[in-house]
């Protein structure tokens, strides 16, 4: 049972991610949790995720921006290191309140500007923004759609999106991979369930790339705003008892 959900869960949140830009987490992370426990989730979402975005990268090689990724990278590297140097020693919920935050402001800006840039982003903005990704992504497994915002400002296109997106996580996801097995978190179970669900997300990669063809770039646009908007939220909801007793 465990298997057949884990593969459905994959093959879902793999085809969603490709129509709203992210997104294969929110419903792997709470499957994993329930059969493998949370301790699991790190290190399987990292396999599965290296094996999902190279495909999608594949895919979407010739729309892929080299000049975000050179700043991409650098910040990437570093933040997945420290982030996954910090998995086994620290838990920092009050900062994820601040990317949910965040994630739902640039959403409703979005939503309430009459305008296609809610802020200007420059290249080299890439560089502290993968940091901090890449650091939530190696301390929690997997993280919102923090710099999706950042791409849709500097005009990134569905495909380009995809892509520049993709090859940023893999390179995280690698630096991951190499920092979990240094500090023993892997185990041949995790290996096993993170590979199977790595490989139902071609399946699931292959059906959004069939629908996103047919997706206009407005209503790319408005799914991914939607989904930013979705993780802000979401994010926010998890951290409601450390709000409430801010309150």
């Amino acid at each position: 049972m465990s298997f057949l959900s884990l593969i459905f869960a994959s093959v879902l949140g793999w085809f969603i991610s490709s129509l709203v830009g992210g997104g294969s987490s929110f419903i792997l992370m709470p499957i994993v949790g329930i059969f493998l426990g949370t301790t699991a989730i790190p290190p399987v979402l990292t396999i599965g995720g290296m094996l999902g975005s190279s495909e999608r990268a594949f895919v979407y090689r010739k729309n892929i921006n080299w000049t975000i990724l050179k700043w991409d990278i650098p910040g990437a590297i570093l933040g997945a290191v420290l982030g996954a140097l910090a998995l086994t020693k620290i838990h920092l919920e009050g900062l994820t309140i601040l990317i949910g935050l965040f994630l739902l402001l640039s959403a409703l800006n979005y939503i309430f500007k009459p305008v296609k840039i809610t802020f200007k982003v420059k290249a080299w903005h890439f560089l502290p923004a993968s940091l901090i990704y890449g650091f939530f992504s190696g301390l929690l497994g997997s993280m919102a759609p923090l710099l999706v915002p950042f791409y849709l400002n500097y005009g990134l296109e569905k495909e380009q999106l995809l892509g520049t997106q993709a090859t940023t996580r893999i390179i995280i996801h690698g630096v991951k991979i190499i920092t979990y097995g240094l500090l023993g978190l892997f185990n041949w179970h995790y290996i096993s369930y993170g590979i199977l669900i790595g490989l139902a997300a071609f399946p699931g990669n292959l059906l959004g790339h069939i629908f996103l063809a047919k997706l206009s770039e407005k209503g790319f646009q408005k799914l991914v705003i939607s989904f930013v908007m979705f993780s802000g939220i979401f994010i926010l909801w998890e951290q409601r008892e450390l709000l409430s007793f801010w309150n």
